[in-house]
């Protein structure tokens, strides 16, 4: 099992403490914590992968321990597992009714306990493992449209919270359709998965996020990046595609595979939603395809001007 997974232990007792630590130590990173307030509090702190959790507890007990862990969004899919000396059988079906995933009776068989707790962990990492393939694009492995989604709702608020800029960049692949027409779909996807790769690469820092968004449309999200950087990084990844010279011999914009960007930045700011700033770009994507295509057109008002530009566009859509 994997050494990194972090157990949260809970009890009352000293001595029941020590024994699962013990017997848990050299597999797992474990965490203590003597009552239900101080596990909330560590949970809450650490956010374990697992949570052994004893009932009988003063002040908080287990109970209310888990109901308040269920109750927040940052422990409610924490797993809990209750070791406790109440060994009824409305005692367990208590337990699962409130959330825990298993209910070990005390005094407990350390063999069981081990097998018990690398089962629960085995789920978890499983149930994680199925959440990453599930936010990842299967043509091309970088993050899908779902995973943007969260990434950019993330990103701006964290922006606003901070008041800098953020920076999107929506690309499209140039006549993508009269591509796949002419050298078919197989050569079509090798398109994607190779540009995917260009626009990983030419990221250039650990915040930067590209993923595609659907069909032959890509985004790029760059934290912290002024429209002067925004525009500089999309016109270096528009020249490293041109530059893999993918031949496209009845594109319209160069014999080639070449690629259209638009792009806007905005300071978020109350009142304007993450939809404005990606509106605005798409509309300027449309300028770029407009314009000729093989190109970035940017957003040209002040920073703090996106919603009010968005607002007044007609925001045409170019396929």
């Amino acid at each position: 099992m994997n050494p990194t997974f972090t157990l949260l232990v809970v009890d009352d007792e000293k001595h029941n403490r020590a024994l699962l630590t013990e017997l848990l130590q050299g597999e797992y990173r474990i965490i203590l914590a003597k009552d239900g307030k101080q596990a909330l509090d560590r949970a809450r702190e650490h956010h374990p992968d697992l949570i052994l959790l004893d009932v009988l507890m003063p002040e908080v007990d287990g109970y209310e321990a888990i109901r308040a862990l269920k109750n927040e969004d940052q422990t409610r899919d924490i797993p809990v597992i209750f070791v406790t000396s109440l060994d009824s059988a409305g005692d367990e079906e208590r337990g699962l009714e409130l959330g825990a995933v298993d209910y070990i009776s005390k005094p407990f068989n350390p063999a069981i306990v081990r097998v018990r707790v690398r089962n629960h962990l085995q789920s978890v990492q499983q149930r994680r493992l199925l959440e990453q393939l599930a936010m990842l694009d299967s043509l091309t492995g970088i993050p899908n449209r779902r995973r943007f989604t969260e990434v950019f709702e993330q990103e701006w608020r964290r922006c606003m919270r901070d008041n800098v800029a953020l920076s999107l960049v929506v690309v499209d692949v140039d006549n993508f359709k009269a591509f796949n027409d002419c050298y078919g779909h197989a050569a079509g996807d090798d398109v994607l998965r190779r540009i995917a790769s260009t626009l990983q690469t030419s990221l250039r820092r650990p915040g930067d996020f590209v993923a595609r968004y659907g069909g032959e449309e890509f985004v790029i999200l760059l934290p912290g990046v002024d429209r002067t950087g925004g525009e500089a990084l999309s016109e270096h990844t528009r020249a490293d595609i041109e530059a893999e010279r993918i031949p496209h011999s009845i594109s319209q914009a160069a014999p080639w595979i070449t690629i259209s960007l638009g792009g806007a930045t905005c300071i978020p700011q109350e009142g304007v939603t993450s939809m404005a700033l990606f509106s605005l770009a798409d509309t300027y994507l449309y300028e770029a395809k407009h314009a000729g295509r093989n190109r970035v057109c940017w957003a040209p008002q002040s920073t703090s001007e996106c919603g009010n530009e968005v607002a007044s566009s007609d925001n045409p859509k170019s396929a």
